[in-house]
């Protein structure tokens, strides 16, 4: 089969590589389309140093089952599935809870370098990790879950009340994902902070406010109420230090976004003001498994967060714009079915 293969910092292949044939409990999934995460591309360019060489990533994805190992029940050839990425162990005390993304022994596809993931043809996964999108009418939606679903889990990390007010600092597709998790989880004005246009475009075209980063502050001194619900989406020194400054007293704030590695945050702002701040990674199986109900039944919300699918043999070049910022895209699908 033919994978989109890492050779290191800046550099992505197209070679062949031999398909897996599922063993005792696997299933074996035909590609439809995966998605370009940002992690993907932090990890091309050596930012985050979370890719190894010679792996196939790819964790955003959609296809049709090709191959049955035996003692898998509940699915069939051809069935149209997604792939839940966190491959836990199922027996710890985290995995017994329903926290599957704090698992111990967590692998999660596209990650760890000894799984070849989805930027290929083929890939096969314990089938525990399989969905079914059985009602999904636009199949390459699937692809959607997976980033769709990290929102989701942070923003019910955040406990959400209804008709509470939201902000998400950062309109990237995470920060799209968070947005569209609070309106699920029923809060009331969303606002979020962005300042690319194309981004902002996108945001107000799914019917939420965009405000400039510089202009938050000033936005809520005017409107003497300050959100009690922050999520960063971003990850930073600064965008935390914002979070903490712009959100009321005894405040709850997520942090889902990884821009750095390490964070500085204004102490007093935390601890005086009795602010909470929760980590989010990840979702639970439950979190994924809900995403992709609710995602079958909204296919018009979120249609609009692809906007463009191209070959698998275009990913080195894709990878290469993306990475050098020479394009200007939300979420690109490669799709292995175009390269034949």
């Amino acid at each position: 089969m033919r994978a989109l293969v890492f050779g290191g910092p800046w550099k992505m292949d197209i070679e062949d590589r031999q398909v897996k044939i599922p063993n005792k409990g696997e299933v074996q999934i035909r590609i439809e389309a995966t998605g370009i995460c940002g992690s993907d591309i932090h990890g091309y360019t050596g930012h985050t140093g979370r890719r190894h060489e010679g792996q196939v990533m790819g964790h955003e994805t959609v296809g049709r089952i090709s191959a049955i190992g035996n003692g898998v029940t509940g699915l069939r050839e051809d069935d149209l599935v997604t792939i839940n990425p966190v491959m836990a162990c199922g027996v710890c005390e985290n995995c017994i809870h329903g926290a599957e993304q704090s698992c111990a022994s967590l692998r999660v596809l596209g990650v760890v370098p000894e799984h070849d993931a989805a930027f290929a043809e083929y890939v096969t996964v314990p089938s525990i990790n399989v969905i079914p999108l059985p009602s999904l009418q636009k199949s390459w939606l699937g692809a959607l879950v997976e980033p769709l679903a990290v929102g989701y889990h942070a923003a019910r990390r955040a406990d959400i009340a209804r008709d509470e007010d939201v902000v998400v600092l950062g309109g990237g597709p995470i920060g799209q994902a968070c947005a569209i998790a609070a309106r699920r989880l029923g809060a009331g004005h969303i606002v979020v902070s962005e300042i690319v246009q194309s981004r902002i475009h996108l945001l107000t075209q799914l019917g939420f406010t965009c405000v400039h980063p510089n202009a938050l502050s000033a936005t809520f001194e005017a409107s003497m109420s300050k959100p009690s619900v922050v999520i960063d989406a971003v990850g930073s020194s600064e965008s935390l230090t914002t979070a903490l400054n712009i959100s009321s007293t005894r405040a709850r704030v997520t942090l889902v976004g990884m821009a750095d590695p390490s964070i500085s945050i204004p102490a007093y702002r935390l601890s005086v003001d009795e602010r909470t701040v929760v980590g989010s990674f990840c979702y639970s199986n439950s979190d994924f498994r809900d995403t992709a109900d609710w995602v079958a039944s909204h296919e018009d919300q979120v249609s609009p967060l692809v906007d463009r699918a191209v070959p698998l043999s275009d990913g080195p070049e894709i990878f290469r714009q993306l990475g050098d910022h020479s394009i200007d895209a939300h979420k690109i699908l490669l799709l292995p079915s175009l390269s034949q």
